[in-house]
């Protein structure tokens, strides 16, 4: 008997059609549908004006963005792995809550901030008027002051804004390291200065990296800050050659420019990080005990952890309360209400799309058995690195049309 069941054919399961890795093409060509747009109107455009670009201002506009990477990617690396390090490592006053603190900025838009500062520091701010007042000086003659509208500005207020993206995920490698590592090195006889080079900063390069990479995204994506202090960049060359110029076809193609600068940004970003992954701690492993910083050596950390937070939150908040202040009457401007109402309702939809497609696609890649899954995840997360003008300009462009 058990043999005769044995030789029975096994029941034929009814073939089950896979409605997943359908829905998860659909979401990926939503997705990719504004960088395609941007890629035929570059390469079909109306009039061709590409020799022109390349003769006249995109040296200069590529060269402007290049330097206002280089400068965040620097400051935003200080800054954010320099207070990851101290408040993971030290104890010190203030430490507790401006561990907290310290993201507050990434609240902050950084074209906020840009108002915030010239504000503050123009002529006619309250903080040249005081130095005027004090030292007796009568016009801008009398004294020399930093040119508040620069592409210098513009770096310190977008470094100000965005080194959160490396001190969250500096801050997260270093909480994961094992403490094991530190009481080795500290045996050998690394001091303070040596534990940071030799040992922590090189376990939290792939989190400083990426971090890094963030936030130079939000670098090339950046148009209010940049305009506001005049500085001539590849965002601001698409609306210029758009707007200004009437011509979709040469801003596609400055777009299309940003594109192949973002996909460098993403492949050194992965070249450089590759499969490391240094700060995975294991099971015997124990969490790092903080030292105490004794003399005034303390207090100089705090400080150097309060000024990120005082000058990327406190001045901007600051400044919009006092002018808030200084003119109440705004609070009851007409059209105030509606953009409130419309800036809830844009987050909020957007919000939910966003979060709805996400928790599709990730169930979608363990739902699905279909080969096109593979393919179809990393192709959704272009659309991240793509900055926000892009995408905007490859909807509108073919809309208008």
């Amino acid at each position: 008997m058990a043999d005769h069941f044995s030789q029975l054919a096994p029941y034929p399961r009814r073939a089950r059609f896979d409605l997943w890795a359908p829905g998860a093409v659909l979401i990926a060509m939503v997705v990719l549908a504004p960088i395609l747009s941007i890629v035929w109107i570059a390469f079909n455009p109306v009039e061709n004006i590409w020799p022109h670009l390349m003769a006249t201002v995109l040296p200069r506009y590529l060269g402007t963005t290049i330097l206002l990477m280089l400068g965040v990617a620097l400051l935003t690396a200080l800054i954010g792995t320099g207070a990851a390090w101290l408040v993971s490592q030290y104890r010190f006053p203030g430490r507790d809550w401006l561990a907290w603190a310290l993201l507050f900025p990434l609240a902050i838009p950084a074209y906020v901030g840009a108002y915030a500062l010239v504000d503050f520091l123009d002529y006619a701010g309250p903080f040249q008027s005081s130095l005027r007042t004090a030292f007796g000086w009568a016009s801008a003659r009398d004294y020399w002051f930093p040119e508040t509208r620069s592409l210098w500005a513009a770096v310190l207020v977008l470094s100000l804004a965005l080194y959160p993206y490396v001190y969250l995920l500096a801050r997260a490698a270093y909480r994961e390291q094992s403490g094991c590592t530190y009481e080795v090195a500290r045996a050998l006889g690394c001091g303070p200065w040596g534990l940071f080079w030799r040992v922590g900063l090189p376990l939290a390069r792939p989190a400083i990296a990426a971090g890094v990479a963030l936030a130079l995204m939000e670098t090339v994506a950046d148009y209010g800050t940049v305009q506001h202090f005049g500085v001539q960049t590849l965002t601001t060359g698409i609306f210029s050659t758009w707007l200004n110029g009437g011509n979709a076809g040469g801003a596609a193609q400055i777009a299309g420019v940003i594109l192949m600068l973002i996909l460098v940004l993403v492949g050194l970003e992965r070249a450089g990080r590759g499969s490391a992954r240094f700060y995975r701690i294991g099971r015997g492993s124990r969490p790092i005990e903080r030292q105490a910083i004794l003399g005034p050596r303390r207090w100089l950390a705090t400080a150097a952890c309060l000024l990120p937070f005082a000058f990327g939150f406190v001045l901007p908040v600051g400044v919009m309360l006092a002018n808030s202040a200084a003119a109440p009457e705004g609070w009851l401007a007409p059209g105030l209400g509606e953009a409130l109402l419309n800036t809830l309702v844009v987050a909020g939809l957007a919000s939910l799309a966003t979060v709805g497609a996400a928790l599709f696609l990730v169930y979608a890649l363990r739902q699905s058995r279909s080969r096109v899954m593979r393919w179809v995840l990393p192709l959704t997360l272009v659309g991240y690195a793509a900055p926000g003008a892009v995408l905007a300009l490859g909807l509108l462009i073919p809309l208008a049309a």
